[in-house]
């Protein structure tokens, strides 16, 4: 499918179905309650994101109190709040006006997550600034239902490491690399878009847009270079990092030669962004993770473009050699043996 997530479309679409379904629970309640909230949808998933977005509220809430003649941070304050946090939890009573916001999020973030888990996964993990404190982390995926399986596996990989928090580059990286050992391909969606459809009529292509513009308008309004060339065009450090190798697997001046390192840097697999990973893998490869992973390590034992490019013709040919993503990924191949 050439096409891309329409912003527009998918908060349109969040709006009509959070109407919906206030309109529906409102006409014979002013408020709403934590067990209702939880019962509200057949889609769990979106109203454990509204929880999740309650308990974000009160940690904003909570960090308000801040006073010069008190220590909120002694024990026994900090289990007092933690006993009136759960208090609350069992007391939330919430108006339409103020609910279906916290709705209409809901749903973006659960179509989301559905449809794009790897854009979802790199906003988790960047959503607090340089560095993931493993607690948030933690709390963060008890909420999460849908594509959950890499989330817990990393949440696992980070707790073994005994730290209270990590560089979001590191576990971003991490993320990569257990989406490679299991093998991850996304749910598929069908199921989901049947019960969204249940409440308003919902089709996968409503939520895209088409790539595709006249070739004077591409030529009028050309497009960034992918995110991959800029990394390799930028000037290196002092220890040059190696684009797309975990920072923990990166070990300058540590017996690798210069020919390794170079070898290492033109490896396909090597290359790709979490991001391209998974558009490659949705677009070209009809969502099948093993199949791509076995293509790009073919790709990456032959000698030279020419073999690139016939194995891929020989086995690809349905791909469409006008859309972006062949574009793109036909740029990295050709990289790799330039």
């Amino acid at each position: 499918m050439d096409e891309k997530i329409s912003v527009k479309a998918l908060e349109d679409y969040s709006d009509d179905y959070s109407s919906k379904v206030t309109a529906t629970f409102f006409s014979k309640k002013e408020r709403i309650t934590g067990p209702e909230i939880l019962k509200l949808c057949d889609i769990q998933q979106i109203n454990l994101f509204v929880i999740h977005e309650l308990l974000k509220a009160w940690k904003l809430e909570l960090q308000k109190l801040r006073s010069p003649y008190f220590d909120y941070s002694a024990a026994p304050v900090a289990d007092a709040l933690t006993h009136f946090q759960n208090l609350l939890s069992n007391h939330i009573a919430i108006t339409r006006e103020n609910f279906q916001p916290l709705l209409k999020k809901a749903v973006t973030q659960t179509l989301y997550l559905i449809l794009n888990p790897y854009d979802f996964y790199s906003s988790s993990l960047t959503a607090a600034g340089e560095n993931l404190r493993i607690e948030d982390f933690r709390n963060d995926v008890k909420y999460i239902r849908v594509n959950r399986t890499p989330l817990e596996r990393l949440l696992t990989d980070l707790e073994s490491r005994k730290e209270n928090s990590i560089s979001g580059n590191e576990a971003f990286a991490a993320l990569d690399h257990i989406l490679e050992e299991v093998n991850f391909t996304p749910e598929d969606v069908d199921e989901h878009l049947s019960r969204f459809s249940a409440v308003v009529p919902l089709t996968l292509e409503s939520l895209y847009e088409k790539k595709g513009k006249p070739a004077q308008e591409k030529a009028d309004n050309p497009k960034p270079a992918p995110k991959v060339a800029k990394i390799e065009a930028a000037a290196p450090a002092k220890e040059p990092v190696i684009p797309g190798v975990p920072l923990y697997d990166q070990q300058p001046g540590k017996g690798t030669t210069l020919a390794e390192n170079f070898q290492k840097r033109r490896k396909i697999k090597d290359t790709l962004t979490i991001n391209q990973k998974f558009m490659f893998t949705k677009i070209l490869f009809n969502g099948d993770f093993e199949l791509f992973s076995a293509a790009v390590e073919r790709l990456d034992e032959l000698d030279d473009i020419g073999q690139a490019k016939n194995y891929i013709s020989n086995n690809y040919g349905e791909w469409n050699p006008e859309s972006e993503e062949y574009l793109e990924f036909m740029d990295i191949v050709e990289k790799r043996f330039g």
